[in-house]
């Protein structure tokens, strides 16, 4: 392998005819700058220079690479440069996805923050919902996920993963304005088991059906939709009633229901998620604080 400061040190004998003038060109001793010099022969696998006297000359495989050596060492700086700007969060760019309900309140504090902090920050934005949106980060088409899942969860999922806890959301219940029930404060979810249900995205509705069987029956689900704002239009005209997080009705204006507490009490975790080597780039660590302080 060709290595840069073997190049360096090739172009500063070229440029100055010997060794020693080269060595005090690149402020280093004499057989230093020679022993360098063979190493780069050793690694071109063909003489790079004839000794003639004092002087230095370049054979055509030197000419040959100390044409290339320019081009190289500045790509190099290049590269070192834009590397450091990208250390210190001068530039960088990071792959966020979120699930619905996290892009539209936890999302746009953070990255409000994050611009303000490293305008030279770049971060752009899909949405998936878990488990797509994990498998996304682990096929490597993003490098933060905004995921969750719900209470008794398998532990064991994200474990090869850099996880960021961001808040407990608890899920409530939506029902008419009209309705028997919208005049209670919490409301056991069995009250509600003759109800016509709108379930929301499909992690949601596995757990709405968990959670009611083990409450003694089979919610109904007439409607089901990934879109909170119809889930709440629906309820809102008496179709039905649901259970939404409370993360989700902050991200709409909720017109024609009553929100109630439900019993049992069922929370999800919020997170945000990383890759191991991930966490290290600065401008990824600093996507994660700051959506860690978005909450607050």
């Amino acid at each position: 392998m060709i290595e840069a400061r073997h190049l360096r040190v090739l172009r500063a004998v070229a440029a100055t005819g010997s060794f020693s003038a080269a060595a005090r060109e690149l402020g280093c001793t004499q057989p230093a700058v020679s022993q360098q010099m063979k190493a780069l022969e050793a690694s071109a696998g063909t003489p790079l220079l004839i000794r003639t006297g004092r002087e230095m000359r370049l054979t055509q495989a030197g000419e040959v690479l100390v044409r290339h050596a320019a081009g190289i060492l500045a790509g190099l700086t290049a590269a070192e440069e834009e590397i450091a700007a990208i250390a210190g969060l001068r530039a960088g760019r990071v792959r966020l996805v979120s699930f619905p309900s996290g892009s539209s309140t936890l999302v746009p504090t953070a990255l409000a923050a994050l611009r303000a902090a490293h305008p030279g920050t770049r971060v752009s934005l899909v949405e998936a919902e878990p488990p797509r949106s994990v498998d996304m980060l682990r096929e490597g088409d993003c490098d933060v996920t905004l995921a969750f899942r719900y209470d008794g969860a398998n532990g064991a999922e994200w474990d090869d993963l850099v996880v960021r806890p961001l808040l407990t959301d608890r899920l409530v219940g939506l029902v008419p304005q009209g309705h028997r029930l919208a005049a209670e404060e919490r409301v056991a979810i069995g009250d509600l088991a003759e109800e016509s249900w709108i379930a929301g995205c499909p992690r949601c509705r596995r757990q709405l059906v968990e959670v009611c069987e083990n409450e003694g029956f089979t919610p109904r689900i007439d409607f089901a939709t990934d879109d909170y704002p119809a889930v709440v239009g629906l309820v809102g005209a008496g179709l039905g009633v649901a259970v939404l997080p409370e993360l989700a009705i902050e991200s709409v204006r909720p017109k024609g229901v009553r929100t109630v507490v439900v019993e049992p009490a069922v929370e999800r975790e919020i997170v945000a998620l990383t890759l191991p080597d991930l966490a290290q780039v600065p401008a990824v660590a600093a996507t994660l604080d700051h959506l860690a302080r978005a909450r607050g």
